[in-house]
């Protein structure tokens, strides 16, 4: 059996490589997650957030979080400034993508889908605007599979010609870390992640 992979020591053995600050676009899928991934990646990197999230299938939740993304962006003290990749909402992205896993259990398939679907967008737009690399904040999540989420995103990596960051930013106190910072900035930390299947309101 294969030793199980350490990327934070993949991620240590990346940054220690570094000779500059070079182009990172990040995925990201609300402030909470982002919080502590943005104030841990911008040393290293150039980050522009891209907030491409289609399973946010209620508007009004939809802008929420959108919002508060960017108030978190403002008002915290990175040493750059992040920039912002606009991406559309549409949610009938997702509902295609998952269409006949609708009954499947949360952490299942379906998410699995969703995880492609939001990876495939955030790769194919650092490609065509020509970011050496991309990432997700997904991983910092105890509830996301950092092994799926790694496998996915170095298969697109593979497919677009570009690199997909090695993380799993929940090591490290990396979640207690993004509660501590959500509490810090009173940000919207939402108790479900936003597809109307997850069982969630």
């Amino acid at each position: 059996m294969p030793l199980k992979r350490n990327y934070q020591k993949e991620l240590d053995n990346k940054i220690n490589s570094l000779t500059n600050k070079p182009e990172l676009l990040l995925h990201c899928c609300c402030a909470p997650c982002s919080s502590y991934t943005l104030e841990y990646l911008n040393r290293y990197f150039r980050i522009s957030v891209f907030f491409y999230n289609p399973n946010i299938t209620n508007p009004e939740e939809y802008e929420k979080r959108i919002l508060e993304e960017k108030r978190f962006l403002s008002e915290y003290p990175f040493p750059e400034p992040i920039a912002w990749i606009p991406a559309d909402y549409r949610p009938e992205d997702f509902f295609d993508a998952v269409k006949g896993m609708e009954q499947i259990p949360e952490g299942g398939k379906r998410c699995e889908r969703c995880y492609g679907l939001r990876l495939r967008e955030t790769a194919k737009t650092a490609a065509a605007q020509g970011f050496p690399m991309f990432c997700t904040t997904l991983s910092v999540s105890p509830h996301k599979n950092a092994d799926i989420l790694m496998k996915t995103g170095e298969n697109l990596a593979r497919e677009y010609e570009i690199e997909y960051l090695p993380s799993d930013f929940k090591k490290r106190d990396g979640y207690r870390k993004s509660i501590q910072l959500s509490n810090q900035y009173h940000l919207y930390r939402q108790n479900f992640c936003g597809c109307e299947f997850s069982g969630h309101p």
